[in-house]
């Protein structure tokens, strides 16, 4: 007679725990156990452990597999009392300690098999009962996530048309279900009016009165936001610090000249001189070329397509030049400094709408919203639980098809809230994100790479390069240390299950052609690295950086209009004070884009920092090591940037680790 010694655990979360009666077998390479009842009086309560001991008349060798199965403790079951459970631990009559992670539900009337934690690639695969659970577990996964052509021209994603289409390991837990519900009917509360109108603002002060508690960044940008430092500081630091490229020559559609701009220059410089030593640099709108204007409030909206022009000077970066439309002529004046305060003041506020359309919908929404939904919907297709780097990867998925599943309904659909109060419309953003897209590189999705291409290797200041670059280079270092672990060069070329993997990302973002540069397939264990990395820091650290400030620097409107209401001026001299309030959004525009924003910018409580994993997938002392370390190097960096920040009027807070979630989770 030989003794198994199970342990049972269930997961912590609110109605984790089930009444359901539990039944387990254990499937050896010499024999299986027979099914065995997990008899208790109480149940599987939420965070409980429990103990078991099965007797089998003999020895079923090294045990391969767990098979879970539910019914129900009831005839006449009246619902299906689901379980999660977390994992199970198996002691052998020889003393080993078998880890089978789970962190799944089962439903009444069903079964789960679990593999133990060793992770394993397909070539390593011997046992016929293990090929076999591989083979079922990827198929499932298929039939459970299937691809849906959202948009032509935009990245596949997910079929299902709401959260309760999903599978429930992937949905919203039920604490950040509920606390997403009730942020939103607070984002509403935070503002002062119940029952916004259609009018103008009367006045800025009027408008300063929208909002009690005002975060620390939030009465800064009140206070900065007309000045040119803090307009250019942005560029660097703000909600999107992706755009601004050194300029070493200007466009022929952006005729500055040096006798505009000589006087904001150093005595007897030029234009050309100050390009010559890189301290020229550009933002460039294209994107928004030629796009109609929505309709909000029967009222027609307006977009420009702007360049603006800035120069970096002793640590400080100030706009020179801005044109507002992409074609040069008499009726697209180049806005300057010296120009009319209400010009000059105007010509930004168009330039800040511009960036609200190129952040909210490129660097924000594309770009890690919906980039991150390949990630895992490619993830959970070709990549079994037992491969390490599903093992690596499925932390950095938690809660993103749910999120996004809920942005295409209320956010970006034709009814959605960016529709009702966005200068963009719904057929102009759709024609914008598609340009979006077919403009996204591999290289833009490397830190270091697009800090590169960009020139801004050098310009003071630029907290959002120097915080990323140190978290990419951790990431990267613990990346590295992982895949080396499992993978030779021979091994990663082998691996038939991470080519599809690559080949469904390539496929199912519209990044085939040859000038997105992404990897046709992976060669050596340095290319997989790297483009790990890429995935981990896109859904960790980049969604951080241009999620987290919304509320920050976008809930003030005037520092980040979401539509404006007159169209961009073609003469200087026309503009007053008044005129700025009649362009900005009226009062119920804009705080539909503040609720919209406060919501996006809440923290849940139920939320993984990057580094924090408390599924234990893992039992190989390698993988334990290098998460251990991993955690160390983000605490180190925390205490740099902590170091840094406390010198700074503004400190930058947004890539410090403790800031940053493993995942696109909101």
């Amino acid at each position: 007679m030989s003794k198994y010694t199970i342990q049972v655990f269930t997961g912590d979360g609110i109605y984790a725990g089930t009444s359901n009666r539990i039944y387990i077998k254990l499937i050896g390479n010499i024999c299986k156990s027979g099914v065995h009842e997990l008899w208790t009086v109480t149940g599987f309560w939420a965070g409980s452990e429990q103990t078991f001991t099965i007797k089998c008349k003999e020895n079923i060798g090294k045990v391969l597999l767990v098979e879970l199965e539910a019914k129900s403790a009831s005839a006449t079951p009246l619902i299906d009392d689901k379980w999660f459970c977390s994992k199970i631990i198996v002691t052998t009559p020889e003393g080993a300690r078998i880890l089978f992670p789970c962190y799944r539900w089962l439903s009444c009337e069903k079964k789960l098999t679990l593999r133990d934690s060793v992770a394993m690639l397909k070539t390593q695969d011997t046992a016929p009962e293990l090929v076999a659970h591989r083979q079922e577990n990827l198929k499932r996964r298929c039939q459970a996530f299937s691809w849906s052509k959202f948009v032509p021209g935009l990245p596949h994603t997910v079929l299902a048309k709401s959260p309760n289409d999903l599978p429930p390991e992937v949905k919203f837990s039920f604490t950040k279900e509920h606390e997403f519900r009730f942020t939103a009917a607070a984002a509403f509360k935070c503002l002062k009016l119940q029952c916004p109108s259609h009018d103008s603002w009367i006045s800025f002060e009027e408008l300063s009165g929208i909002i009690s508690n005002k975060p620390k960044t939030y009465e800064y940008v009140e206070k900065n936001w007309m000045t040119d430092e803090f307009f250019a500081y942005q560029f660097l630091n703000g909600l999107n610090p992706m755009i601004i490229k050194r300029c070493s020559k200007l466009p022929e559609k952006f005729p500055v000249t040096n006798e505009m701009v000589k006087r904001f220059l150093p005595d007897k410089s030029t234009l050309e001189s100050e390009m010559k030593k890189g301290n020229i640099f550009l933002c460039d709108y294209e994107r928004l070329r030629d796009l109609d204007g929505n309709e909000i409030n029967k009222k027609k909206q307006y977009l420009a397509a702007p360049l603006c022009l800035l120069f970096s000077t002793q640590g400080k970066l100030m706009p020179i030049a801005i044109q507002l439309y992409q074609q040069p002529g008499p009726e697209n004046p180049i806005f300057l400094p010296s120009d009319s305060e209400t010009d000059w003041m105007l010509a930004k506020i168009f330039v800040r709408n511009a960036e609200f359309s190129e952040h909210e919908l490129n660097f924000h929404l594309l770009r890690t919203h919906l980039m991150g939904e390949v990630f895992t919907l490619a993830t959970m297709r070709t990549l079994p639980s037992c491969h390490p780097l599903f093992k690596l990867l499925i932390p950095h998925t938690r809660f993103n098809l749910q999120i996004n599943i809920m942005a295409r309904s209320l956010l970006i659909s034709e009814t959605g809230l960016f529709p009702q109060c966005t200068a963009t419309g719904y057929d102009s953003m759709m024609t914008f994100l598609t340009r979006a897209t077919s403009s996204l590189t591999y290289s833009s999705l490397c830190i270091p790479d697009d800090i590169k291409q960009r020139g801004l290797e050098k310009i003071p200041n630029y907290y959002y390069r120097d915080d990323g670059l140190e978290l990419w280079n951790i990431i990267f270092k613990f990346v590295s240390g992982f895949v080396s672990h499992y993978y030779s060069d021979q091994e990663v070329q082998a691996d038939k299950e991470l080519q599809a993997w690559l080949t469904e990302i390539r496929e199912n973002s519209l990044l085939e052609h040859s000038e997105a540069g992404f990897p046709k397939s992976f060669c050596t264990v340095k290319e997989l690295a790297k483009f790990v990395t890429m995935v981990i820091f896109t859904v960790s650290g980049q969604h951080a950086a241009v999620n987290n400030s919304q509320f920050d620097f976008g809930a003030f409107m005037p520092n980040f209009p979401s539509s404006l209401r007159c169209p961009p001026p073609r003469q200087k001299g026309k503009n007053t004070r008044d005129s700025l309030l009649e362009t900005l959004p009226d009062i119920s525009t804009t705080v539909n884009a503040m609720a919209a924003v406060y919501l996006l910018s809440r923290e849940s409580s139920d939320r993984y920092p990057l580094g924090h994993y408390p599924e234990e997938l893992f039992s190989e002392e390698v993988p334990l090591k290098l998460i251990t370390q991993f955690k160390k190097d983000l605490q180190d960096l925390e205490k740099k940037i902590d170091s840094r920040n406390e010198k700074l009027d503004l400190p930058y807070t947004y890539l410090n680790p403790r800031n940053v979630e493993n995942s696109v989770s909101i």
